[in-house]
């Protein structure tokens, strides 16, 4: 027999990282799948990360949860982390590729971290006659056990018929044979090749003879029996192949069939997860996939495919629980109102595919929350906010470790029905990473005419969404997907007036802090007029968040009084709360009406603009400064279209200085300055366009602007004034500063008709085709009066 050196292996540390193993070995040259959950195994995959992802792989000669260094055997083999997953469960899934045999010449543990000194003892290389007749003992007996083991891929067969190296093919099948670890353990620390080829071939044996016995089995069972007869027998039979492994018989199924004959599930459903049940039965649980299966079944039987809740098709009862819930809002619930009706004269009906658009506090979650109350669903919200990740929507493929359904899949679950109400909040807030769009998943889940058939890339069997009645939420559109939106019917929450903010108060914010602070109906009254000034001088809002924590603020404080007074005394009496007192509860007003103020000097003029927290106002300022080049300074964090904006005011006017009554070289010798303050505040759009020319003839008349008059609209090169959005938003906005006279485009003369009386009232509204219109009014200054 000859024998010679291996190949040098390359230098490895004197010392690395212990991770033991139980009931495995990993040899050299094989990947191999590890779940690792102790902290002392934990902390050794974590500093190989650290370092050069080396760690020494050596069994445990016990079965201790917390092993000892004298617990562990002293020859095991040096491998290289090439992958690591962390779980849910804070253990981890890890891949290893085993490099070289290695000896610990001392093994030491400080408390979680345990550490060896090893020295490299690769396989010699040897070859013979009787190595290679073992050899080809071994391609035959694959053969045969590739014969009668039908279940087996031929690829398999490929690659270990490949492996010419004899040490290197003891190694792969003795990773693929079910043995048992001690002997796995003998395999590794034999020194000579005959040795391991010996072992090799006698596991393989036994392995071909249990495949012979099953076999055998199959052919007594196979007699004429029915469906019922065959399962049982089936399971007979694979009860017999377990003892006849010495591993006992399996019932850890029985509760999942059990479920699976109670659950109800669709035919294809059904199919998928038998089929999954008996790879189960005859997997061993120490296999990688064993668990992987398992959980895979679980999901799909937490999944409720036929569980649906009776919907309350009745309209004048839903009509009459959302308007306990909610004060106006008349377009969503008369929505709502259409859909029930609907469903209640068709009998089937797809749910519809709404998005609520609105500022922050105006309703839009708890609106969907009190639309499956008066629909009698459950309610189940997810938030898209900061979703960057298409798996996030359809979930990650089994293959990868970790795996698990999407978002919608996880939230069908948590509401337990095939038909909730599903709110997607924050559908504008989501991001595209490099992972994939999310808005791209969304598409097929929003479309009626493809959802019935909704494949979760971790099921991968359809679901019917068709039933679900979706809500998405927004704050604005410009940032949803073009395509998104076209799938879906906007429905836009407006800001609330203060008169209605003072009804939503009284009905539903002022009882909910009196309960929520524990007083007692009664205890606390809070004047109208009080009530009012929160709203105009304590908050400056769209929707009522604030206001409701003003009005938390104020119970808060009466709570408090009522908790210190002595034992024994009689209660006090209900504590009001009016305009004279308000500021010892809130302290000084955050707000003032400082439109006077600003714009009592020449170069500053008033305009509204739209937010995503609703209307509010600015106050843009235009100087002429002297010892000038004709510069033209803009200030304030202007976006590029209202730097464009201010930009075609200056051309605008200097075109027409002499229709406005000034020197046409009014820039000669001087820049000119253009400022909107709440410098810290990023502001773009064109709305603002009227007002910066306004801001600028005011400056170069050095006459100042009506302090009453508010404008909004964007203006073009020729004078023009063209219509903008959000004109409810900023009349409101407007409204709240104490203006009187509002200032929009002509085109915009529609909008004027969805503004609430109480609006409307005491407000006069100009509508401006062109420039002439805005400054006749704001400078009072007559349309031609210079020409």
């Amino acid at each position: 027999m000859a024998e010679h050196a291996a190949e040098p292996s390359p230098a490895y540390p004197p010392e690395l990282p212990v991770l033991a193993l139980r009931q495995t070995v990993v040899f050299p040259f094989t990947v191999q799948p590890l779940a690792v959950n102790r902290p002392v195994s934990i902390d050794a995959v974590n500093r190989a990360l650290t370092g050069d992802r080396l760690l020494f792989l050596t069994l445990q000669k016990t079965e201790s949860d917390d092993p000892a260094p004298q617990d562990l055997q002293t020859l095991g083999t040096i491998g290289i982390l090439r992958q690591m997953a962390k779980v849910p469960t804070g253990g981890m899934q890890i891949l290893v590729e085993g490099l070289t045999r290695a000896r610990a010449q001392a093994i030491s543990r400080t408390e979680n971290q345990m550490r060896a000194t090893i020295t490299s003892a690769p396989d010699r290389a040897e070859s013979s006659l009787e190595i290679d007749a073992y050899v080809r003992r071994l391609r035959d007996l694959i053969d045969r056990a590739m014969a009668l083991a039908t279940g087996l891929s031929q690829e398999l067969r490929g690659v270990i018929m490949a492996v010419d190296d004899p040490v290197r093919l003891c190694y792969l099948l003795s990773s693929l044979l079910e043995i048992k670890a001690d002997q796995k353990q003998q395999i590794l620390e034999s020194d000579r090749v005959l040795t391991k080829l010996d072992l090799v071939s006698n596991a393989l044996t036994r392995e071909i003879s249990l495949l012979e016995l099953r076999n055998k089995i199959e052919s007594q069972t196979q007699q004429q029996m029915t469906d019922q007869q065959r399962q049982y027998y089936l399971r007979q039979q694979l009860k017999t192949i377990q003892d006849e492994l010495g591993e006992g018989n399996k019932s850890e199924t029985a509760d999942l069939r059990t479920r699976v004959s109670e659950a109800r599930l669709p035919e294809s459903v059904l199919a998928t997860v038998t089929h999954e049940l008996d790879r189960l039965d005859q997997m061993s649980p120490m296999s990688p996939e064993h668990q992987m299966v398992r959980t895979y079944v679980e999901w799909v039987l937490d999944v409720p495919w036929s569980k649906t809740t009776e919907d309350r098709l009745d309209p004048v009862e839903a009509r009459r629980v959302l308007d306990a819930d909610h004060y106006d809002l008349d377009k969503v619930k008369d929505r709502i109102i259409e859909y029930l009706a609907v469903r209640k004269l068709k009998g089937d009906l797809k749910g519809p595919i709404l998005c609520f658009v609105g500022a922050p506090g105006v309703g839009k979650t708890s609106l969907g929350q009190s639309i499956a109350r008066a629909m009698n669903r459950t309610f189940v919200r997810i938030s898209l906010g900061g979703v960057r990740d298409e798996a996030e929507i359809r979930g990650h493929r089994r293959t990868y470790i970790g795996a698990m359904p999407g978002r919608i899949i996880q939230a069908l679950k948590q509401a337990g029905s095939a038909n909730p109400v599903f709110m997607l909040d924050e559908i504008d807030k989501l991001s595209v990473g490099f992972q994939g769009d999310p808005a791209a998943a969304l598409l097929e889940v929003l479309d009626p005419a493809q959802n019935n058939t909704f494949r979760d890339h971790y099921l991968e069997i359809p679901f019917d969404l068709s039933r679900v009645l979706f809500i998405a939420t927004a704050n604005q559109l410009g940032t949803v997907q073009p395509a998104l939106l076209d799938r879906m019917e906007i429905i836009e929450l407006p800001g609330y007036t203060e008169d209605e903010k003072l009804h939503i108060a009284q009905r539903y914010l002022v009882p909910r802090q009196l309960e929520e602070n524990g007083l007692p109906p009664g205890a606390l009254q809070i004047e109208d007029a009080a009530l009012r000034l929160i709203i105009s001088e304590y908050t400056r809002e769209a929707g009522v968040r604030n206001l409701e924590r003003r009005i938390g603020t104020i119970a808060r404080k009466t709570a408090a009084r009522v908790a210190t007074e002595p034992a024994g005394q009689p209660p006090a009496a209900p504590m009001t709360v009016g305009a004279r007192n308000l500021a010892e509860y809130l302290g000084p007003p955050r707000f003032h009406r400082e439109t006077v103020f600003r714009t009592s000097r020449p170069g500053v003029a008033t305009g509204v603009a739209w937010t995503e927290t609703g209307g509010d106002v600015l106050f843009i300022e235009a100087s002429l400064l002297p010892s000038g080049h004709q510069n033209i300074t803009l200030t304030g964090q202007l976006g590029n279209v209202m730097q464009e904006s201010a930009r075609a005011a200056v051309s605008y006017i200097r075109a027409a200085a002499a229709h406005f009554g000034v020197a046409p070289d009014f820039l000669e010798g001087h820049d000119l300055h253009i400022h909107v303050p709440a410098g810290a505040i990023p502001k773009d759009g064109p709305s603002a366009g009227v007002t910066m020319a306004t801001a600028i003839l005011s400056a170069i008349r050095d006459e100042p602007v009506r302090s009453d008059v508010a404008m909004t609209g964007e203006i073009t090169l020729s004078g023009l004034v063209l219509p903008v959005g959000g004109i409810r938003e900023k009349t409101m906005a407007a409204r709240r500063y104490g203006i009187t006279t509002f200032v929009l485009p002509a085109l915009n003369e529609p909008d004027l008709a969805e503004l609430p009386p109480e609006v409307r009232e005491g407000m006069k509204f100009i509508l401006a085709s062109t420039l002439d219109d805005v400054v006749s009014v704001a400078l009072n200054m007559p349309v031609g009066a210079a020409d």
